[in-house]
C-alpha cells in the first residue's frame, strides 16, 4: 500500500501534519511485553512459556521479520489464551500507565508535546499489545494508537492469536495509511499531509522509509538500526540553529 505524500523537503507548506511515533525504545527506555506479562500472569508462567519457546525466540531474535512475528504470537498464546479480556483489559490499563511513567525518555516525550503544540495531529503506532499501549496514549494525549490487537472469541476470552496481523513492518504503514484516509486526512482530490515519523528498530523502517522526515529516535547511534536517518538531537539542534537565523522584528 502506498500513500502519496507532500514532497520531501517542502518546508513552507499549510498541509495538514501528523508525527508518528513508536512506542518501545522510542516514547520509552526498552521493552514492555515481557513486564507486561509478568503483571499479568506472574514470573514463574512466563517464564516456563519463555522456555518452551526458545528455540523460536531465538530464531527470531537472528532473522527477524515473519519469525519474529511467529514467535511473539506463540508466546503470547501461551500466556495468554483463555483468559478473560475484562480481566487483560484491567491489568493492562495499569500496567500502560504505570510503565509509561516509568520509561518514558524526557526528550522524546517533549518533541512529541512540541507536535502538539503546533497543531499536528500526533500518533502511536507499536508491535506491541495494543491493550495497555491505548492507555500510554491516553496519558499522552494523542489522537490515536494503532497496536498489535489480540483476538478474543464469542464469550469473551482471548483466543492467543493476533487479530489481524503483527504491528511492524509494513503493517506499520498499513495502519497510518489506513488512519489518514479513515480520518479524511489523505484520499482523492485531497491534499495529502506531511508525515513525520520517529523509530528506533528495523521494525520501524518502512515507516521511516515512507515518512517526509523520518527520525531515528534510538540510542545507538552509528550501531543502530535506523543510523541512515537523522538522529533526534540532530534534527532538533538543526532547528534550533534555524531559529536562531531567523530575523527578529
Amino acid at each position: 500500500m502506498t500513500l502519496p505524500l507532500a514532497a520531501k523537503g517542502d518546508a513552507a507548506t499549510d498541509l495538514p501534519t501528523v508525527a508518528a511515533f513508536d512506542f518501545d525504545g522510542t516514547l520509552t527506555r526498552g521493552g514492555s511485553i515481557i513486564p507486561f506479562l509478568f503483571s499479568l500472569r506472574g514470573v514463574m508462567p512466563v517464564l516456563f512459556a519463555m522456555l518452551r519457546t526458545s528455540p523460536k525466540l531465538l530464531r527470531a531474535a537472528l532473522v527477524g521479520g515473519s519469525a519474529a512475528d511467529d514467535s511473539k504470537e506463540l508466546l503470547l498464546g501461551r500466556v495468554m489464551a483463555g483468559m478473560p479480556e475484562t480481566t487483560v483489559d484491567k491489568v493492562a490499563d495499569e500496567f500502560g500507565r504505570r510503565h509509561l511513567a516509568r520509561r518514558i525518555r524526557p526528550e522524546v516525550r517533549d518533541r512529541l508535546a512540541w507536535h502538539r503544540a503546533q497543531g499536528h495531529k500526533v500518533v502511536v503506532v507499536s508491535a506491541s499489545p495494543e491493550c495497555y499501549v491505548r492507555s500510554a496514549g491516553e496519558v499522552l494525549e494523542v489522537d490515536s494508537v494503532m497496536a498489535t490487537r489480540m483476538a478474543v472469541d464469542a464469550s469473551g476470552l482471548l483466543t492467543g492469536r493476533y487479530e489481524g496481523k503483527n504491528c511492524r513492518g509494513a503493517e506499520k504503514y498499513a495502519r497510518v495509511v489506513g488512519w489518514l484516509r479513515a480520518s479524511g486526512l489523505s484520499g482523492v482530490g485531497s491534499a495529502q499531509p506531511v508525515l513525520w515519523a520517529y523509530g528506533n528498530s528495523r521494525g520501524d523502517l518502512r515507516l521511516l522509509q515512507a515518512a517526509d522526515h523520518g527520525v531515528d529516535a534510538g540510542q545507538l547511534g552509528r550501531l543502530g538500526r535506523l543510523r541512515r536517518f537523522p538522529s533526534l538531537p540532530h534534527v532538533l539542534a538543526g532547528e534550533k540553529s534555524a531559529d536562531a537565523r531567523k530575523p527578529r522584528l
